[in-house]
């Protein structure tokens, strides 16, 4: 290896008179290329009409003209809300909120230093737990299907009365859907079909997002038996990030670049094709494998407890079957990461199609023997599907605790303060994720099952007309109330502390617009907001306690359904009036809550889709979820960051090729900061001299590097100001998502400007004589500090051969990017 070679001294900056570029990204909610450029006369440059870069009509030619643009960079504006917004029908996403969020649980993984075994663990925990999901909610499926109403509610006069079009399936029938075999096998369909659908939604977000390649032909096809992903993060083999207090190389400028390359800027960490393609081939296997578990452990239990017509070895040779493929399932979804040191174009094309295929014929032949004729067989009570739940629920409980135990071991290892939880962010989410998975499959069941069953109330025995679903999800219903309860206690905790931290500011504000005279009412107004946006960085001891009761919580209704083996109402007869009442209050109240609750999610989400007000509500916290591509669970929302990232880095590797002199600056607000950040990752070396980071709103360190040490923590952000040719970040105190990215650098680097002012003046001046709003994450652009900001990053980038003395300021802004 040849010997390092000591860095140059920093030769004068060039000086520039090429055309100046800034790229606008917006941020949560989206917004329209006219609202970011400031004009309605606009036209595309480059893009589809999912996300494209635009440009007014006018600058259409700016790099002809250098002339004209002196004074401020002609804009342009790049804009992706077509990949998280749409019309109404894609609030079905939201059905798939537990696939997301433990997605999320992979990203959350401590910093690792050396700890290659412990990361790959980690990466093994929770895309089990993301299996246990998928099965989960086949399950579910199987539950409401097969024996809801094929079993249950055809199987009893009465319930099959009060349904006339299952009347064909009706044991009273006598015809030859009437068998219980040959019902399940019909009602299988059902469940299968939702597998497929789940499958087809994967395929087709698969091939529109990651199997889009950037453009830089940096392919490569190494095979790497773990991937790559065993080295995840800053600290990774063969990437030695540097550490908070590491010393700069000295570049002669304050803002230059040294060469560190963290997970975020490897070739392959947006193009995760094979390992998507190879977990959707083992959930979707999954899937078909619990339907046919379902449908033919139902018919082998009856064989073998009945001299019948059909030979015991069939339903051994098919439950064996079944436990082979489960078996080369979890062997599949636990022998390969991601890989992201190359980008991985191969495909496992055997594996992709003979593991499902094999699994839809396992079904198959299950559905071909239930339907044997069996003339004894009658159905009565319920599928064993009870102990399928609570195996369900216990082996979700196991694979979380062992996922805090590696959590905790490798954050012990290389702690980092600010991190949430204290490394223990991914089991948290990975335990609200089944909690979800748990409440919304529940709340199905449940529904369905009052339902069919009329006036009656299912498990109760009290004119019920069939047993309803498994007893498990009766307790675990009853126990949201309590839960409910004991959440109110953070929650006014947190109510009286920001009313407090409102009144302590009081003096605060009125010191920082002195000399203005007070005004009791516009001080509390100030001070309240600030507080209020303050509660953002005491969300994870709140997802903490939540987490936390769930899983105590979790456990007791397991106990409670193993040990009774009746619903909570059942359960605490003869335990005297109070308990009994109160029992039968946290059944009834339990059930209603999660069937409402649903109910307002899709509806929720429906109008979040098609609203951009209640988009931007609730859009941070869905843009942060499919942010990650799916390295975890293949049925997660599509990731449209594998869209906008080389997106961004392929529109700016492309600007400086064809503009040698020029200079640029992308411009990111809230997400769209982190979108510019990973997009000058991913830029060539030779290209990020060029190119500064101008961001405000931004969630890179209060959320993402909080959240996401590994990719987002004190190492990477480091890494990413020494990369980046020169950062300017702006902050608001009154801002609830973005605040400092805190480089952790001596000297201070000069990266932060704030908190900036807001309001710009207390009250009426003779500059602004009406009242200022208070702009809290919009509208950084008004402040005078963002063109004083664009303005520095465009000298340090190299000054303009000088023509005149000019003010720094002359326009306020060449566009808008907040979303």
């Amino acid at each position: 290896m040849a010997p390092a070679t000591p860095p140059p001294s920093a030769p004068e900056p060039p000086r520039h008179t090429g055309t100046s570029l800034e790229l606008l990204v917006h941020g949560v909610g989206g917004a329209t290329p006219q609202e970011m450029l400031g004009d309605p006369r606009i036209v595309r440059v480059t893009g589809d009409e999912v996300a494209a870069v635009y440009r007014r009509t006018e600058d259409a030619d700016g790099e002809q003209r250098p002339e004209r643009y002196r004074d401020e960079p002609v804009a342009e504006a790049y804009c992706w809300s077509g990949l998280t917004s749409g019309n109404g029908s894609r609030a079905l996403w939201l059905l798939l909120l537990p696939f997301m969020v433990v997605n999320l649980a992979h990203w959350m993984r401590p910093t690792a230093t050396g700890r290659s075994h412990a990361v790959r663990l980690y990466g093994v925990l929770v895309r089990l737990v993301a299996l246990s999901l998928t099965v989960l909610l086949t399950a579910a499926a199987c539950e409401v299907a097969l024996d809801l109403l094929a079993w249950q509610c055809a199987g009893a006069d009465a319930c099959a009365e009060r349904r006339s079009w299952l009347g064909f399936l009706a044991e009273r029938q006598g015809g030859w859907w009437s068998q219980p075999g040959r019902r399940l096998a019909l009602a299988a369909v059902v469940p299968a079909a939702l597998v497929g659908l789940l499958w087809y939604l994967s395929n087709r977000t698969w091939s529109a997002y990651e199997s889009q390649r950037p453009l830089d032909g940096q392919d490569a096809d190494a095979d790497d038996a773990f991937g790559a992903a065993a080295g995840h993060g800053p600290n990774a083999p063969g990437l030695d990030a540097p550490g908070p207090n590491a010393p700069r190389p000295d570049t002669g400028g304050a803002c230059e670049a040294g060469s560190v390359s963290p997970a975020l800027g490897r070739p392959g960490f947006w193009y995760g094709r094979r390992l998507v393609a190879r977990l959707r081939a083992a959930h979707t296997a999954a899937g078909f494998l619990t339907v046919a578990a379902a449908v033919a452990g139902a018919a082998a239990r009856y064989d073998r407890g009945a001299e019948g017509p059909v030979p015991r070895f069939i339903g051994a040779a098919v439950e064996g079957g079944i436990v082979v493929g489960a078996l080369v399932v979890v062997g599949v979804v636990c022998r390969r990461g991601r890989s992201e040191q190359t980008r991985d174009t191969r495909l496992d094309g055997a594996l992709i199609s003979w593991l499902p295929g094999s699994a839809l014929a396992l079904l198959a032949l299950a559905v071909l023997y239930a339907s044997w004729s069996r003339p004894d067989w009658q159905s009565s009570g319920t599928l064993p599907g009870e102990a399928t739940f609570r195996l369900l629920a216990v082996g979700q409980g196991i694979l979380v605790i062992a996922l805090a135990v590696v959590a905790r071991g490798l954050y012990r290892r290389t702690p980092e303060p600010r991190t949430v939880l204290h490394g223990l962010g991914g089991p948290v989410v990975a335990m609200l994720a089944c909690a979800l998975g748990g409440v919304m499959t529940g709340g199905v069941a449940q529904r369905v099952a009052d339902w069919l069953d009329g006036p009656g109330t299912p498990g109760m025995g009290r004119g019920a007309g069939i047993a309803g679903p498994p007893v498990l999800l009766s307790w675990q219903a009853s126990v949201i109330p309590l839960l409910l309860i004991l959440l109110l206690l953070p929650v006014l905790a947190l109510v009286v502390r920001t009313a407090r931290t409102a009144r302590r500011l009081g003096p605060v504000v009125e010191a920082e617009y002195a000399p203005e005279p007070p005004e009791a009412s516009r001080t509390r107004r100030i001070a309240r907001i600030r507080a209020t946006a303050a509660l953002t960085d005491s969300a994870p001891w709140i997802v903490g306690v939540v987490s936390a009761a769930t899983l105590l919580l979790g456990a007791g209704a397991i106990a409670g359904s193993w040990y009774s083996d009746r619903v909570p109402g059942r359960a605490a007869d003869g335990s005297g009036p109070l308990l009994e009442s109160l029992a039968d209050a946290a059944q009834s109240t339990g059930s209603w809550l999660i069937g409402f609750g649903f109910i307002l999610f899709v509806a929720g989400g429906r109008r979040a889709y098609k609203d951009a007000s209640a988009r931007r509500t609730i859009g941070i916290l869905w843009d942060v979820g499919t942010f990650w591509p799916r390295a975890a669970h293949p049925f997660a929302p599509p990731c449209y960051a594998e869209r906008a990232v080389p997106d961004l880095a392929s529109r700016m590797s492309a600007w400086t090729s064809t503009t040698p002199r020029g200079r640029l600056v992308i411009s990111g607000h809230s997400q769209g900061s982190v979108l510019a950040a990973s997009a000058v990752w991913q830029l060539p070396d030779a290209t990020r001299p060029r190119v500064a980071l101008l961001t405000y709103g931004s969630p890179l360190e209060r959320l993402y590097g909080r959240w996401f040490p590994a990719y987002f923590g004190p190492g990477p952000l480091l890494g990413l100001h020494r990369s980046v040719h020169c950062w300017r970040n702006l902050w608001r105190a009154t801002d609830p998502i973005g605040g400092p990215v805190r480089i952790a650098e001596d000297p201070d680097p000069g990266v932060d400007r704030g908190p900036l002012k807001d309001p710009l003046a207390y009250g009426r001046t003779p500059r602004l004589p009406l009242p200022e709003p208070i702009l809290g994450h919009s509208d950084y652009q008004a402040d005078p500090a963002f063109a004083d900001a664009r303005a520095d990053l465009l000298e340090e980038l190299g000054p303009r051969v000088p023509r005149q003395a000019e003010a720094r300021t002359q326009k306020g802004t060449s566009g808008r990017s907040s979303g």
